[in-house]
């Protein structure tokens, strides 16, 4: 491969096409406040690297980024990107990630308020993540040791795993579909309304009306902290640890829990034959 190193550049598509290439110990940033550094680029590793400018890999083909950081200058850093690499990165940019294909994340520190919207393909593992809308309309998704803080998360995506992670968001998974969470922590407000096929094993979820409007809702041996009105019109087997403080209109299934402090059947908008059985 081609080396290009220890080289500051800040013009317009300063690298633009590059091909077959390691780009190494380079800054990107300047006066001329140049976009596209790389955009184009194929078969290229960027390595120990500092990112200011907008705009650095769209429709980047085979990357790899390593131990670089991308400043807050970054701005929808990563767009229309296949096949990509990226481990030990720092990213501070707006707009991180937006219909790429096939990229897993690795060891990275991520601060990007609308993160990884319409991808597909995409790991990540090991990292911590603070997004604003995180993976909205995004598929194929496996999720590992995440730590995660945002608002609307992972909305309209399909295909997703995610395991011992820790996940501190509200409106998560709304209208998502088929995903998995395992052996997480799941704090907010109004988890999961409107999702189809979402299930928790051993999970810890808390906050307020979790898991309304539910349809193939399953929730196995996990404990629900601080939750109240739950499972609002949802379709739902649940078989939950400890105690919930209450539950309203389940639309149908069966709910097992230890205690729960109120089971509410008020004035339902819809026929609501779901059962809640308490362990004796």
């Amino acid at each position: 491969m081609k080396l290009i190193k220890d080289q500051t550049m800040d013009q317009e598509r300063a690298l633009y096409n590059l091909k077959n290439s390691e780009v190494r110990n380079c800054i990107f940033a300047g006066e001329s406040d140049g976009e596209s550094v790389l955009k184009e680029s194929r078969n290229i590793l960027v390595n120990h690297s500092f990112f200011a400018l907008r705009y650095p890999l769209w429709h980047a083909h085979k990357y790899e980024i390593k131990d670089s950081e991308f400043a807050e200058q970054t701005r929808a850093a990563i767009w229309y990107a296949k096949n990509g690499k990226i481990s030990s990165t720092k990213f501070n940019g707006v707009k991180l990630l937006r219909e790429c294909r096939t990229v897993g994340i690795d060891d990275c520190t991520i601060v990007s308020a609308e993160f990884g919207w319409k991808c597909q393909d995409v790991t990540i593992f090991d990292s911590n993540l603070v997004a604003e809308y995180c993976l909205f309309e995004s598929k194929n998704i496996e999720i590992h040791n995440l730590h995660f803080t945002g608002k609307y998360s992972f909305q309209y995506t399909k295909n997703v795993i995610i395991t011992n992670s820790e996940l501190d968001t509200k409106d998560a998974f709304w209208h998502s579909k088929n995903v998995t969470v395992k052996d997480s922590i799941v704090k907010g407000e109004y988890l999961g309304w409107f999702s189809d096929g979402l299930t928790l094993i051993n999970c810890t979820i808390s906050g307020t009306q979790p898991l309304c409007y539910c349809k193939n809702l399953k929730l196995v041996n996990c404990t629900m902290e601080d939750c109240d009105l739950a499972f609002e019109y949802s379709d739902v087997e649940a078989e939950l640890k400890g105690s919930i403080v209450s539950i309203k209109n389940p639309k149908s299934g069966l709910i097992v829990v230890d205690k729960v402090g109120q089971i509410i059947h008020d004035d339902p908008v819809m026929p609501c034959k779901g059962k809640v059985k308490i362990r004796k």
